[in-house]
């Protein structure tokens, strides 16, 4: 395989950044991975976080170098992701369950494989157009497909941020796995948070992504634009962009071909948090998102050890 990949996430107006991303490789596997925790929940770097390390940690165990089944591999482990914050809210005693949106690719053969939960979308673009995007689990999106509100009423319905399918609700997710799609040399995968496509419609997302060569300076661009088109109710941003194969030369530019069988790297994207007068109220720090995850790992292995899995 050979890739140019760049990652990166803004506060934005926010007090604190709920956003989480990942990307992991193997000689012949590719993850990506995208969580907007909903910040209308307590806790919701939480559940993002848990749902990026989750699918992190399964591909670097599985993907060896291939994994047997993409598209399993993302139903199951999403699902695991949901099963992990109910057990995590039962545990912890929290007043109310952590929630998460997630969209993840898989990139395996020449193939990508798309599975998503919430309004985190995955755009791919080939040669300027765009040729698939994933639909938004939301209010609005829901309202569109029955006839009742127009395209244009969508931007400004005042249910637009609502979603009805997210990890962590009440309800079981409902996981969108979309159809196997084979990359072309040259073809642009962007996945991003809707702090991102929320401000900068589909149109212009293509354009910022067709008028730069260097996939790094296009994801800068479209989050400059985002954080630029921002009021004081924004929200958190956050990109992966993908460039497949060799069509275009970077110094990030990554190819697998020497890359041991038995090897993977993942890459997670720091979150700094720039709030004014120490934490918000209630946030939980860095480490106390990874001791908890640590812990409900843990209790998760003991379980299976018991039944015999």
């Amino acid at each position: 395989m050979k890739f140019t990949i760049y990652q990166s996430s803004r506060q934005g107006p926010r007090p604190y950044n709920q956003d989480r991303l990942a990307y992991s490789y193997s000689k012949d596997a590719l993850l990506l991975v995208l969580a907007d925790g909903m910040g209308g929940h307590r806790h919701g770097e939480v559940a993002a976080q848990l749902a990026v390390k989750t699918l992190t940690d399964a591909f670097q165990r599985l993907a060896v170098p291939a994994l047997n089944s993409p598209a399993k591999f993302l139903t199951d482990h999403i699902q695991q992701v949901h099963d992990m914050i109910e057990s995590l809210t039962q545990t912890q005693d929290l007043l109310e369950s952590p929630r998460t949106t997630i969209v993840a690719a898989v990139i395996q053969r020449g193939y990508l494989y798309c599975a998503h939960v919430g309004d985190s979308r995955l755009y791919h673009f080939r040669n300027g157009h765009l040729l698939f995007r994933t639909e938004d689990h939301s209010v609005v999106q829901s309202l569109y497909k029955k006839g009742l509100i127009s395209k244009a009423d969508m931007a400004t319905h005042p249910y637009k941020n609502k979603i009805y399918n997210c990890l962590g609700g009440e309800t079981p997710p409902q996981i969108d796995l979309s159809n196997r799609m084979e990359l072309m040399e040259g073809d642009t995968i962007l996945l991003c948070t809707d702090g991102i496509w929320g401000v900068v419609d589909d149109q212009q997302i293509k354009d910022i992504v067709h008028a730069y060569r260097d996939i790094t300076d296009a994801t800068n661009k479209l989050l400059d634009s985002a954080e630029f088109a921002s009021d004081d109710h924004g929200d958190n941003m956050s990109a992966i962009g993908l460039q497949w194969g060799d069509r275009a030369e970077s110094p990030i530019t990554i190819s697998t071909q020497l890359m041991p069988l038995g090897e993977t790297t993942t890459i997670i994207n720091p979150v700094t948090h720039l709030v004014e007068g120490g934490n918000a109220a209630n946030d939980l720090s860095d480490d106390d998102i990874e001791n908890t995850i640590a812990e409900i790992q843990a209790a998760l292995i003991r379980t299976q050890q018991k039944i015999g899995f």
